[in-house]
């Protein structure tokens, strides 16, 4: 286990200002590897997007927190899907190309609304600032979701299934943090 620094380690919405936090998180993972760690998983769903990077570069497997997601959407049926997150989540391919591999679907909100959802993730829902509006709205931007197709909603965030619970959506949601928890003790106890 590797505890990092939050803002050290604030993610950056455009993927080319990745590779300074690329190479520290890649010392990381060699580090944990030099130790005697069996595997490598963060703990976060946007650092995902230089996964393949780091599993590339080390020789225990990396669990990652998308294809861990998609196993779970494609065993539940589900063809479309609403992807929210922060912004490099929600706009970057590495989430969209694993669900894609098994055959999903996946849409994201307009540029505004996915703004709203990174500034409220990183600004208020990071601090623990949880109000009754903002799941309103969240709840809002699902039901757009679902008109335009999606059968499910990937909460790919952290601080989202705080605010959104099952009981809250007709559609079914999926927790990536829990799906990539279960993945990482299922891992561990092999």
């Amino acid at each position: 286990m590797y505890s990092v620094n939050f803002e050290e380690f604030n993610p950056r919405v455009d993927p080319n200002e990745w590779e300074e936090l690329t190479e520290k998180f890649l010392t990381i993972a060699q580090t944990l590897e030099s130790a005697g760690a069996d595997g490598f998983a963060f703990c976060a769903n946007t650092p995902h997007i230089i996964a393949d990077k780091i599993q590339n570069n080390i020789s225990i497997p990396l669990i990652n927190i998308a294809t861990e997601t998609s196993k779970e959407i494609a065993k539940n049926k589900v063809a479309k899907v609403g992807l929210l997150g922060t912004r490099i989540t929600m706009e970057q391919s590495f989430y969209k190309d694993k669900l894609a591999d098994v055959g999903i679907t996946t849409i994201t909100p307009a540029l505004p609304v996915r703004e709203f959802i990174h500034y409220t993730i990183l600004k208020k829902m990071a601090k623990d600032i949880f109000k009754a509006e903002t799941k309103e709205r969240f709840l809002q931007i699902i039901n757009q979701m679902n008109e335009q197709g999606a059968e499910g909603i990937v909460l790919a965030c952290t601080e989202i299934p705080i605010l959104i619970k099952q009981e809250d959506c007709r559609l079914p949601l999926f927790d990536t943090t829990l799906l990539h928890a279960k993945a990482i003790v299922d891992f561990m106890l092999r």
